[in-house]
């Protein structure tokens, strides 16, 4: 049981490197089969967020690339479901908020879906400015942060 437990802190850690990296691309492999097709296997290879340019819900080329790994991980992942989660940073209305990260949760939905994943298997929410990503940082950095879609493995 240590050496599963030792295994699971290094993929953690792998994902939260991975995250840090803001989806940029990894070669990162899972060699621990109870790992396989684990949120933190999913953030490692395929990258879990996709960012947007300001008051913008278009998916960027480089998003594109990222949302390609993650439609190819899910098809060989069939067994798991992703939610969607888009957010916004501070600027604007809540309201407002609220619809622009839904209109990027449903973006980066659609585009999975259109590239072989089972819509039934995905989800998506809007926290809009509610739920930060980033909280500390140059005003402009947290903003570009905080303009994001996360998937999240269910």
């Amino acid at each position: 049981m240590e050496k599963k437990a030792k295994s699971l802190i290094a993929i953690a850690s792998l994902a939260l490197l991975a995250a840090c990296e803001c989806g940029t691309d990894s070669d990162v492999v899972v060699e621990d089969d109870a790992l396989r097709g684990s949120a933190a296997d999913f953030i490692a290879n395929a990258g879990d967020r996709v960012f947007f340019a300001f008051d913008k819900s278009n998916i960027s080329p480089e998003s594109e690339t990222i949302l390609l790994r993650q439609a190819e991980w899910l098809k060989k992942h069939e067994n798991r479901k992703v939610l969607i989660e888009g957010h916004c940073d501070e600027r604007g209305t809540r309201e407002y908020n609220l619809g622009l990260g839904e209109r990027r949760a449903d973006a980066a939905a659609k585009f999975l879906t259109e590239h072989g994943v089972d819509g039934e298997r995905v989800r998506t929410i809007s926290y809009g400015k509610d739920r930060p990503i980033a909280a500390s940082g140059s005003q402009e950095e947290v903003y570009r942060m905080n303009r994001v879609a996360v998937s999240v493995i269910e």
